[in-house]
């Protein structure tokens, strides 16, 4: 592929683009959270408009030219990032974060894909209305690196993925055609649902330019309490017992273990936990209301039937908004300190709910049996997603485990597979698991996703090495 620093090519996108959004990729464009993976440096394209987006994908085909689509920065997959392969033109969606529209009595919204995630949700709160897709890097983060991940977050078991909150996405193929495809539909029975396919494509097939979101009406009353629970099968029987009285109310359902607060406190983060000593297992809880119903008794009636099926062991609900913020932000900080004390190996993976409790256990006793780790299990239970991540034992660093670390990670991957599970829960698979997908994936519905990428991008220009490996 053409090096896209040659003179006669950054011509021909100057004609495209005005004086200073054609410039040198910043170090925050070749970098990526974790900091294990290092970009190759290249010209970085900021387009204000889709036709800007259009233009410069057709020059870079035409020059067989690959394109690093960047949103946000925030993924933990190193779709963002090339360190390896042709040197990159990085398009930058970060100019285009415009309002086209909102229509909150149809509960939608039109956004460019450089809107931050926080920034819809402000749009949405303004009229009265929730966006409800909620990440931790939701304040950088943008929603058409969302859409393109399929991002998950703490909202799922109620609101859905990415996806499912997208009614309809605007994007740039390869070519330069552009896909206009933003009404805001809940049903369009046209024929294959390109939408649907772009989605998730973390890049690959086309650059997402803007999108059609869905809103929700705002709860009148949002109940947040955090339960110590004796173990993974008492949390879920609990959610099954809240989904049974509460079903369609339950907001967020997320197990922690014990090993999140000892982190928080060994790295540093002043939060206060709400137990001490503090339990093994705990659960936090989020119920969104209507006004008919009484929030306080439906979470304190949810914490009684608990504690008399011996599920709940103690429990702390919040009684203002700020003491509601405060459980969340526990539970939200974890990646940071998970960041800050440095992972062996760190897994986003799905499994059936009833294979969750069975996994934890015969995973965790497995792997500290081959190594002197400690393990930090949390993740959204309600939709089956965990974050099972290894970390060295005290007074060790990661370094110790450089020879173990590939044979850990094989071993819950492989685990996850025999029960059914997922190896890419909501983070993609970017270029860090291209290998674990083709070890794990269906040769089949590989193949197929080979044939869709040559399909819609024939030189293979679009994040070339990301989901399918070069």
């Amino acid at each position: 592929m053409l090096n896209p620093a040659d003179e006669a090519f950054i011509g021909r996108l100057r004609s495209h683009l005005p004086e200073g959004r054609l410039r040198a990729a910043e170090p925050r464009h070749l970098t990526e959270p974790r900091g294990k993976w290092q970009g190759r440096p290249g010209p970085l394209a900021v387009p204000k408009s889709r036709e800007e987006v259009s233009q410069i994908l057709a020059a870079c085909n035409a020059a067989s030219v690959s394109v690093l689509p960047w949103g946000g920065g925030t993924g933990l997959v190193s779709g963002q990032v090339m360190p390896e392969g042709p040197v990159p033109l990085i398009l930058s969606l970060e100019a285009m974060a415009g309002l086209r529209g909102i229509w909150p009595d149809e509960n939608s919204i039109t956004v460019e894909a450089g809107m931050t995630l926080a920034a819809v949700q402000e749009a949405a709160r303004a009229a009265g209305r929730i966006f409800p897709l909620s990440l931790a890097s939701e304040g950088t983060a943008t929603i058409g690196g969302n859409l393109a991940t399929n991002a998950g977050g703490t909202q799922v078991l109620r609101y859905g993925t990415a996806r499912e909150l997208c009614l309809g996405i605007e994007a740039v193929l390869a070519s330069g055609e552009v896909i206009s495809g933003l009404r805001r539909l809940r049903k369009d029975n046209t024929g294959y649902d390109l939408r649907d396919l772009i989605v998730g494509s973390e890049g690959s097939l086309a650059v997402i330019t803007a999108a059609s979101l869905r809103l929700f009406p705002t709860p009148k009353k949002r109940v947040v309490a955090m339960l110590a629970v004796s173990s993974p099968e008492a949390a879920q029987a609990l959610l099954r017992l809240s989904e049974a009285d509460l079903g369609g109310l339950v907001s967020g359902f997320e197990l922690m273990s014990r090993a999140g607060f000892d982190f928080l406190a060994e790295t540093g983060f002043d939060l206060r936990a709400p137990f001490d000593p503090l339990p093994d297992w705990l659960v936090l809880i989020e119920l969104g209301l209507p006004g008919a119903v009484d929030a306080e008794a439906a979470m304190a009636g949810l914490y009684e039937q608990g504690a008399e099926l011996g599920l709940v062991l103690d429990g702390v609900i919040a009684t203002s908004e700020a003491q509601a913020d405060h459980l969340w932000a526990l539970r939200e900080t974890i990646p940071d300190a998970n960041r800050r004390l440095g992972s062996i190996s760190s897994h986003d993976v799905s499994l059936p709910p009833g294979a969750i409790p069975d996994f934890i256990r015969e995973a965790s006793g497995r792997l500290t049996g081959m190594a002197d780790v400690r393990i930090n299990c949390f993740g959204h239970l309600g939709d089956g997603n965990l974050h099972f991540n290894l970390f060295p034992a005290k007074g060790r660093s990661r370094s110790d485990y450089a020879g173990q670390a590939p044979a850990l990670s094989d071993l819950v991957h492989q685990m996850v597979d025999a029960a059914g599970g997922s190896i890419s829960a909501e983070h993609g698979i970017g270029r860090l698991k291209t290998g674990d997908l083709q070890r794990y994936g269906d040769p089949g519905r590989l193949a197929t996703m080979r044939r869709i990428k040559t399909a819609l991008d024939p030189k293979g220009i679009l994040n070339p090495g990301a989901v399918l490996p070069l």
